[in-house]
């Protein structure tokens, strides 16, 4: 039978899984590279490379995070009810108090990032503050916790930088192929730097689909769940399911929306206008809020 815990169980062997494929990725994308200039070098420094991005992606992933919204940590004196809010209900879950940060953005949002639960932040927009109440924001609240306490935070945060990395791999690929190499190499003409062209629009087009398959791996289940273990840790999914309807009816996107990071929010940083487009539809990992109210809203205390 499924529970909470296996899916926690779930996603720690999700996390090692994805790290050990881009680890794998790396590596034999680079040895072909080596292999057509004649040069191990290549290889070496790939997989030195890798295992440094690995480490780097799991110790600071989540500081890379915050840093790219923009959040700034809150005090306890700055912001006493949403940090009552946030400790209240993470001694409910068993949980250490969080980092606390506040995104200064009109548009309504939140996230959590961090390796665990001992190294756990959360982040609320100023717009989420304003627009909320009490019963609502502790649904958001709990959303979030819910997110650290079922260890969602680590496998969501370091495919920021996972597929980051994979972004500027290409771009490294398609320099070479019109800079070139120095030295020697298996074929000195035109054709290896024809093959390196082409590895590198490869894997410019495979990066952005690189980060939806992710993405999807993570997607629905991880959501509903945060839902339903929010809406348990609150005992009033009502609050949630209400937050999330005023969430969603605010069409503009957040100042800073960024398709890397975009799953790590309770609901899409692009708004309205921006889930219509095609390529924002790519990236949509959230289920349909729709779909979340009415899961929550059969749900009983």
């Amino acid at each position: 039978m499924s529970t909470i815990y296996t899916h926690q169980d779930a996603n720690i062997r999700k996390t090692w899984l994805l790290m050990g494929l881009f680890f794998a990725f790396i590596v034999l994308i680079c040895w072909a590279i080596s292999w057509y200039y004649d040069s191990p070098i290549i290889l070496y420094v790939a997989v030195v490379l890798s295992v440094l991005m690995n480490f780097f992606s799991f110790w600071f992933s989540d500081k890379i995070v915050i840093k790219m919204s923009g959040a700034r940590p809150v005090t306890r004196e700055e912001n006493r009810e949403l940090w009552n809010v946030v400790e209240n209900l993470a001694i409910t879950a068993g949980l250490p108090m969080p980092k606390l940060y506040i995104i200064h953005d009109a548009a309504p949002n939140a996230f959590a990032t961090g390796r665990d639960k001992d190294h756990a932040a959360v982040a609320v927009t100023t717009g989420l503050l304003s627009l909320l109440d009490r019963t609502e924001l502790e649904g958001v609240i709990g959303h979030e916790l819910s997110h650290i306490g079922n260890k969602d935070i680590l496998l969501s945060t370091i495919v920021v930088v996972l597929v980051g990395f994979v972004v500027l791999l290409s771009d490294f690929f398609m320099r070479l192929s019109f800079h070139g190499v120095a030295g020697g190499g298996r074929d000195r003409d035109g054709r290896v730097q024809t093959v390196i062209f082409i590895v590198g629009l490869v894997l410019a087009i495979l990066a952005p689909l690189f980060a939806t398959m992710i993405q999807l791996a993570i997607s629905r289940k991880r959501e509903f769940l945060a839902d339903a273990s929010g809406a348990l840790l609150t005992r009033y999914p009502d609050g949630l399911a209400s937050a999330l309807q005023k969430i969603s009816s605010y069409s503009r996107p957040m100042e800073r929306a960024n398709h890397a990071t975009a799953h790590l929010f309770i609901s899409n940083p692009f708004g309205r206008k921006g889930s219509a487009g095609f390529f924002n539809k790519m990236f949509m990992t959230h289920p349909p809020v729709e779909e979340r109210v009415a899961a929550l809203r059969g749900i009983h205390p």
